[in-house]
């Protein structure tokens, strides 16, 4: 993804909330494996998802199916927009 941390977190809290806007119910968010870096997103990315900017957004948090990625992703159910 190339990006650091900081930067990796604005862009799912841009992703999060832009999709909820557009009207989306259920997006994929893809963490990786981290197989080289030590899954830096697959463990921050739930964490994050926890917190009060996006878990305002989020309805439920789901293991993804292996065809959409399995562990290395999530099913995000966003709530409806206001």
């Amino acid at each position: 993804h190339g990006m650091t941390q900081p930067e990796a977190h604005r862009a799912l809290q841009g992703f999060v909330s832009g999709s909820r806007a557009a009207g989306r119910r259920c997006v994929l968010v893809i963490t990786g494996h981290g197989r080289m870096s030590g899954g830096i997103l697959k463990s921050a990315v739930p964490r994050w998802l926890h917190e009060p900017d996006l878990r305002r957004d989020v309805l439920v948090i789901a293991p993804a199916r292996p065809q959409h990625g399995g562990s290395g992703a999530l099913y995000l159910l966003l709530r409806k927009p206001p």
